[in-house]
C-alpha cells in the first residue's frame, strides 16, 4: 500500500460526508461546464460562416435600413457574382404567441441561390417564387408549431400592422450549420406593400464573392461606392458579421466568465472545509504516525491525496453528469431553436479537460492549508488531544 494510496483510502472512512462533498463538487462542475459551453457555443457561431459571403448594413447600425436601389449597386461591383438582400419581419403567429422565430422577407429571385445550403427541390423552389404569399420553412420549426407543406398560416409583425397570409410552400433542412433551421422565409414584396414608412427598405444585402480571397478587398470597395451618399454601408465578412453579434453580447458574456470563476471558488471551499474536518478528526492518528517515523512530508501526502481524490471523484462525475444534461438536453433545444447563435452547443473536448484539470487544482488547493496544519502538529499535544 502506497501513501497516496492509504490516503485515497482515507477518503472513504466517513462515506457520507464523502458522497455529498462529491456530489456538491459535481453539481458546481455542471454549472461550470454548461456556463463554459455557453460562451465556447456562442463564440464559434462565426467560423461555421461561409467564405464567400459579404454582408452589407447600414453603417450606424444594424437596425437602420438601406435604400433597395442599393443592391442593384453592390451587384455591379467586381467580383461579385450573386446578391440578395432579407429586412427582418419580426413575425409571430397568433396560435403560437410564446413562440419566437427568425421570420424574414426577402427577394425569392436569389435568396435560396446566395444561401444555396438551404435545400429544397426545385419543384418546391419554383411553387414558391410563383406564389407571393408563398413561404418557405425550417425543419425544425415545422416541426415545433406542427406545419405541413400546403398548410395556411398567418403571421402579425412586430413593426408592421395587420396580419399577413401565407402558404407553406416548402420546408428546408440545411446542409451546413451557418444556416438556422429555425426560420421563416417570404416575399419581401408581399411585406413592402403594407411596409408604410419603411417602404422600398431593406435591412440588409448579402453578396456571394466569385474569389473568397478577396471577401475583404470586396467588402471595402462596395462601402467606398456609397461614402458620397446620405445613407453609407459597412460591408463584413459573414464571419466578421457574425462575430459582430458576440461583440454585441461580450458584456453578458464577461458575467458569465466571473460566474463560472465564483462557482469554482465555492467548490474549492466546499471540497476545503470536508478536508479540514478530515484532519481534524486524525489528528491523533497523525500524531502516532510521526511517533512511529513518518516525516511532516507524508502528511502533507495523506492530505493531498484524498483532497485530489475527492476532487477528481467529483469532477469525472460532474463532467459524467454534463454530457446528458448540458449536451443532449440544454444543447439540443438551443440548437434547433436558436441555431443561429448557437450552431455546434457541444461539450468541446478542451472544456472537459479544463473541468478534470481544474478538480484536480482546485483539491490541491483546498488542501493547502489542512496540509500545512499537519507539519505544525507535535507529537505530545496530537497523541492527547480529543477529536
Amino acid at each position: 500500500m502506497t501513501l497516496l494510496g492509504l490516503s485515497a483510502r482515507n477518503a472513504l472512512r466517513n462515506r457520507l460526508r464523502t458522497g455529498l462533498t462529491v456530489l456538491a463538487v459535481a453539481v458546481a462542475l455542471v454549472a461550470f461546464v454548461m456556463l463554459r459551453t455557453v460562451v465556447w457555443a456562442y463564440t464559434i457561431a462565426g467560423d461555421v460562416a461561409a467564405n464567400d459571403r459579404v454582408v452589407s448594413r447600414h453603417k450606424v447600425t444594424f437596425v437602420m435600413l438601406l435604400p433597395k436601389k442599393y443592391a442593384a449597386q453592390v451587384a455591379a461591383q467586381p467580383g461579385v457574382s450573386q446578391v440578395t438582400w432579407a429586412n427582418w419581419f419580426g413575425g409571430k403567429d397568433p396560435k403560437h404567441d410564446k413562440e419566437f422565430f427568425a421570420a424574414l422577407a426577402v427577394d425569392p429571385a436569389t435568396y435560396l441561390d446566395v444561401y444555396d445550403e438551404m435545400k429544397v427541390t426545385p419543384e418546391e423552389k419554383a411553387a414558391w417564387q410563383a406564389d407571393r404569399r408563398g413561404c418557405v420553412v425550417g425543419d425544425v420549426l415545422a416541426k415545433k408549431l406542427g406545419w405541413k407543406k400546403g398548410d395556411r398560416i398567418v403571421l402579425e409583425s412586430q413593426f408592421i400592422q395587420g396580419q399577413f397570409e401565407m402558404h407553406v410552400s416548402a420546408i428546408y433542412t440545411a446542409t451546413r450549420k451557418s444556416v438556422d433551421r429555425n426560420t421563416l422565409i417570404f416575399h419581401w414584396e408581399y411585406m413592402n406593400e403594407a411596409a408604410g414608412p419603411v417602404r422600398d427598405q431593406i435591412g440588409w444585402i448579402t453578396s456571394r464573392v466569385k474569389d473568397p480571397a478577396r471577401t475583404a478587398d470586396i467588402g471595402r470597395a462596395i462601402d467606398k461606392a456609397f461614402d458620397d451618399n446620405d445613407v453609407q454601408t459597412l460591408s463584413q465578412s459573414e464571419r466578421a458579421f457574425n462575430q459582430s453579434f458576440v461583440g454585441m453580447f461580450s458584456a453578458i458574456l464577461r458575467a458569465i466568465d466571473l460566474v463560472s470563476v465564483v462557482l469554482l471558488g465555492i467548490m474549492m471551499l466546499v471540497l476545503g472545509n470536508t478536508i479540514a474536518m478530515g484532519v481534524r478528526e486524525r489528528t491523533q492518528e497523525y500524531g502516532a504516525l510521526r511517533a512511529l517515523g513518518f516525516l511532516p512530508k507524508h502528511l502533507v501526502l495523506f492530505v493531498l491525496g484524498e483532497a485530489v481524490t475527492i476532487g477528481v471523484a467529483g469532477g469525472v462525475l460532474g463532467l459524467a453528469l454534463s454530457y446528458p444534461i448540458v449536451e443532449r438536453g440544454m444543447g439540443r433545444f438551443l440548437e434547433e431553436n436558436m441555431g443561429g447563435f448557437f450552431p455546434y452547443f457541444r461539450i468541446s473536448g478542451g472544456v472537459a479537460a479544463t473541468a478534470i484539470a481544474l478538480s484536480v487544482l482546485l483539491g490541491v488547493l483546498a488542501a493547502v492549508v489542512p496540509a500545512w496544519q499537519t507539519t505544525r502538529i507535535k507529537v505530545v499535544d496530537a497523541l492527547r488531544r480529543i477529536a
